[in-house]
């Protein structure tokens, strides 16, 4: 599958382009990133001048075992963002036919098609779980997921970690994935997890190579996964302001479809003129080539629900 196949959030560049404005001006709704990023502490020089050593990674690893109750038999690999191990994994599998759910974050099936497999509703060789899903919230339970290859898409589920399937971690055949883009809002950082049966993890560190998690992003992901009161302070946050978004869309006639409290998924009467609309407010949102009564939008910023009420 062509990179430009593949539709994503984001873009900001030409919408700006189309409707004019400047970066500030414009409200992103397109993702569905934290708008409140964990604070970044001030980083040691080696941070950025030196090669990271051992010890950053094995700092890292610790505290993400903790932080999400990784079982003991399970290997973590700390990745460059969730999508380094989205495509690189396939290609360390035996070819055969996966089963991707749909609708769903499109990269799975891009990796896969791209390393040789058959993306099927009813393959049995392997499946992937975007848990939630995005764009519609859906959630798994681990008895639904019984193919010998198991890859579990956690990216947005620290808004509701009594929800994950950590524990099927260190089970044979199954990975889960983490990225510390969405919920700690610093996609930029390029950080991301691996967490899983060792017999894929360890292929998968030799494939990506050493070296692959920058020290700025080492050091700022083992800060963040020793704060657990700023992460149950942002689901709170999150929570609220979600229902907020909620109350605002359904008193304009949009009810909700699905979606997390990083982003919530409505029903509109046609998604182009509702895109086209909010970006005449400078409102950047997210629609779908499948689904012509779609919109996603994720939170504003606490200061910005101003401009968003305005453009409606």
């Amino acid at each position: 599958m062509s990179a430009d196949a593949r539709d994503h959030g984001g873009g900001l560049d030409a919408a700006i382009a189309q409707y004019g404005g400047t970066r500030d001006s414009w409200l992103d709704l397109s993702t569905g990133i934290n708008p409140v990023p964990y604070p970044a502490p001030t980083l040691p020089a080696d941070a950025w001048t030196a090669l990271p050593d051992q010890a950053a990674f094995d700092r890292l690893v610790g505290l993400a075992r903790a932080y999400w109750n990784v079982p003991k038999g399970a290997a973590i690999l700390p990745t460059a963002g969730a999508s380094a191990p989205i495509a690189a994994l396939p290609r360390l599998l035996d070819k055969g036919r996966v089963a991707i759910p749909t609708p769903t974050y499109n990269e799975h099936a891009a990796g896969f098609t791209n390393a040789g497999w058959t993306v099927d509703p009813g393959g049995t060789d392997a499946i992937v779980a975007v848990h939630p899903n995005n764009p519609d919230g859906r959630m798994w339970t681990a008895d639904a997921l019984t193919a010998p290859l198991r890859i579990i898409d956690e990216s947005f589920c620290d808004v509701t970690p009594d929800a994950s399937l950590i524990a099927m971690a260190a089970e044979p055949g199954t990975v889960v994935l983490k990225s510390f883009g969405k919920f700690w809002g610093m996609a930029g950082l390029r950080l991301g997890f691996a967490i899983g049966d060792p017999a894929l993890i360890n292929p998968l560190r030799d494939l990506l190579g050493p070296w692959n998690v920058s020290g700025p992003a080492l050091a700022i992901g083992a800060e963040a996964l020793s704060d657990p009161e700023w992460s149950d302070d942002t689901r709170a946050r999150l929570t609220n302001d979600a229902a907020r978004l909620d109350d605002l869309m359904t008193s304009k006639g949009s009810p909700l479809v699905g979606g997390t409290s990083l982003f919530r998924l409505y029903q509109v009467a046609n998604t182009k003129a509702a895109q086209d609309h909010l970006a005449q407010h400078h409102v950047w949102s997210r629609i779908f080539p499948y689904a012509d009564n779609w919109l996603r939008l994720g939170l504003p910023h606490p200061d910005r629900w101003d401009q968003l009420e305005a453009a409606f």
